[in-house]
């Protein structure tokens, strides 16, 4: 499975509705350490069909990055059954980012 690009029009139905957790890469497009963890996101959405993997491109979704209180970037949000467990800022190696399930 690859990434899906969360909107505030989708976030709902993919998101808090989702019957399996949900990574949440929120990023942008001139962010360096995004443009690092972007690929290791990607992978993993590819590697885990057990895991649902969103990004949220803060410069297209200001309401959703208010939301959450995004101050730095990349930062990853997991939430199970509608909410946050776990929360990352900044780049992560992808053990990392897996431990966090």
């Amino acid at each position: 499975m690859s990434t899906i690009e969360i909107t505030k029009n989708n976030f709902s139905e993919e998101v808090l509705t989702s019957p399996t957790p949900v990574l949440l890469d929120f990023w942008a497009s001139w962010c360096g350490p995004c443009r690092m963890v972007g690929p290791i996101v990607e992978e993993i959405a590819g590697e885990r069909p057990d895991i649902k993997v969103g990004k949220i491109n803060v410069d297209e979704q200001p309401e959703l990055a208010r939301e959450f209180q995004i101050m730095s970037i990349p930062t990853l949000i997991v939430i199970k059954d509608g909410a946050v467990t776990d929360k990352a800022i900044g780049f992560r190696p992808k053990q990392q980012i897996l431990d966090m399930f």
